[in-house]
């Protein structure tokens, strides 16, 4: 089957808020900080804000980021998505969005890590300096990745 994009709209909340929880449910270094009604809510917040996309294939979600201009604020599949361009494919169309992207990822996410820099994203900080976790809701240590469309263009020069 095909995967295509499109804008979310409400009625997605249920299914991408499941894929984020079902990833703190599944995740072992993960804390789970919130209930799957909670998750199901944030996502919804985030569709109202015009900031995601999900990618579908038949009538079902199989993954979505939500984008805050140029932060990369969720890139989340759902199981049996990962390996199948998917998440490259919600990425690529952030980059034909905007020239300049940014995202922070958790160090012990090392699956992220692999992804991004694989996408041309490059490592820039250690969270906020000390990439200690004190900033963020989790407490987990992360590491801020950027990209430029520009990067792209001096790689081929």
């Amino acid at each position: 089957m095909t995967v295509t994009l499109r804008p979310a709209h409400a009625l997605d909340a249920g299914r991408t808020g499941w894929i984020l929880h079902r990833f703190a449910r599944d995740t072992a270094w993960m804390p789970q900080l919130y209930s799957e009604a909670e998750a199901i809510s944030f996502c919804g917040e985030m569709i109202d804000r015009g900031w995601v996309t999900v990618a579908v294939e038949g009538a079902e979600v199989q993954g979505f980021i939500a984008r805050d201009g140029a932060e990369i604020c969720s890139l989340y599949l759902a199981p049996g998505a990962c390996g199948r361009g998917i998440g490259r494919a919600l990425l690529e169309n952030a980059k034909a969005a905007e020239p300049e992207l940014w995202l922070q990822a958790f160090t012990a996410n090392i699956g992220a890590q692999r992804f991004y820099l694989r996408e041309g994203f490059r490592e820039t900080a250690r969270g906020d300096g000390r990439g200690d976790g004190s900033r963020n809701e989790e407490g987990l240590p992360d590491i801020r990745y950027e990209w430029q469309r520009l990067w792209i263009r001096e790689q081929a020069a």
